[in-house]
């Protein structure tokens, strides 16, 4: 049986290990071709190789660095607040309400002479409160860019997500909406005000270079490999096979602790231009798993136009609901299961961080319903 899991690459299905192994058969298109240009127009916008890599490059074409300050919500990745200080400028830490979302009351209180931006972060792709922000940011003449990492195809009554703020900034890792294993968008909307930001975010691009042919290959090899090891991870070989590309190195580390920046090579392009196709599939089938979720556990806020990368519940010990869930076979996340602020700032982001457990929803009715026997 199929391992059950929320972060070891839900979105690999067969075709796509078909895809990466034609793509390695042709190493002169790896770094440069017609695929970045075929997903840059899907999103209107530049590409780079990751998330991270995009919404610092955001912050650089906003002139944001020294002496500003960046409101980001304390329920985040630590790659958020990292990425701010990479600009050289400083992270103050947002509460969040109860969708894990940046709380509007909270932001109002932590603006500052020196505050710049606001980081929007749509968490496991529920909207956050956006007229309530973007109303507080035109007072404060803030900038907002919005973070779509798990949001990808989500509105916001009746908008697309990414398109509410200033910029918005996209993730293409192995557990977001879509998946290339690595690579990410920064987007910036025709209301900005700051006209040369534009191409600004351009020539920082062209300012970057390719990733090694070598470093591609080892992203290439990820939908390969998973095509074995999810199928065979219950029966101890998918973990050996898993353990020992580790050791190797064939397969990268998903979150290093250090930036990088490069461009978006053609080769995972070719990965994200298959994966484009299926985003409204796979959409569909995680709001109809976290409905059920709901219908059973009467647990959360269901939004109709969330996407729901993952559907998150509160429990009292969640590290024993994981060890109890991998002993059925299921792997459940905890993003995040640490605040990146710790000064008792944020007392529910904190909460929220110590009783979070992630439930899987790129799945089937029936494997949902035996996540929820195994916890």
């Amino acid at each position: 049986m199929q391992v059950i899991s929320s972060s070891l690459s839900p979105d690999t299905e067969r075709e796509d290990a078909f895809e990466a192994l034609r793509i390695l058969s042709h190493p002169a298109s790896w770094q440069q071709g017609s695929a970045i240009d075929t997903v840059e127009k899907w999103f209107n916008g530049v590409s780079f190789d990751s998330g991270r890599t995009a919404f610092y490059a955001l912050l650089r074409a906003f002139d944001v660095g020294r002496d500003d300050e960046v409101l980001i919500q304390a329920f985040t990745c630590v790659a958020v607040p990292n990425s701010v200080r990479w600009a050289g400028a400083a992270p103050v830490y947002v509460d969040i309400d109860e969708s894990f979302n940046i709380d509007p009351k909270d932001l109002k209180k932590k603006i500052t002479k020196r505050s710049k931006a606001i980081v929007v972060q749509h968490t496991f792709g529920v909207p956050a409160q956006m007229d309530a922000i973007l109303v507080i940011a035109k007072k404060y003449k803030l900038i907002v860019i919005e973070d779509c990492a798990h949001a990808l195809g989500a509105k916001y009554n009746g908008r697309k997500i990414g398109t509410l703020g200033d910029a918005a900034f996209f993730s293409f890792g192995r557990d977001k909406v879509v998946s290339s294993v690595w690579g990410g968008m920064a987007t910036i909307n025709d209301k900005c005000q700051m006209t040369n930001v534009k191409w600004k975010i351009k020539e920082i691009q062209n300012k970057l270079s390719y990733p090694s042919n070598s470093w591609i290959v080892q992203q290439l090899l990820h939908p390969i490999a998973f095509a074995v090891i999810l199928p065979t991870y219950n029966i101890v070989f998918g973990k050996v096979m898993l353990e020992a590309m580790k050791q190797l190195h064939l397969l990268s580390i998903p979150n290093p602790p250090f930036l990088s920046p490069r461009r978006y090579p053609n080769a995972l392009a070719q990965l994200l231009v298959k994966q484009l196709v299926k985003l409204e599939r796979y959409n569909d089938q995680r709001r109809r798993i976290a409905s059920y979720y709901h219908d059973v556990l009467r647990s959360g806020i269901v939004d109709k136009e969330a996407i729901y990368l993952r559907y998150s519940i509160r429990v009292d010990d969640p590290l024993n609901v994981i060890r109890q869930a991998k002993r059925h076979g299921i792997l459940l996340g905890n993003w995040y299961h640490d605040s990146v602020d710790s000064t008792g700032s944020c007392p529910r982001a904190e909460d929220a961080a110590a009783h979070i457990v992630n439930l899987p929803t790129l799945i089937t009715e029936e494997e949902a319903r035996q996540v929820l026997y195994a916890i």
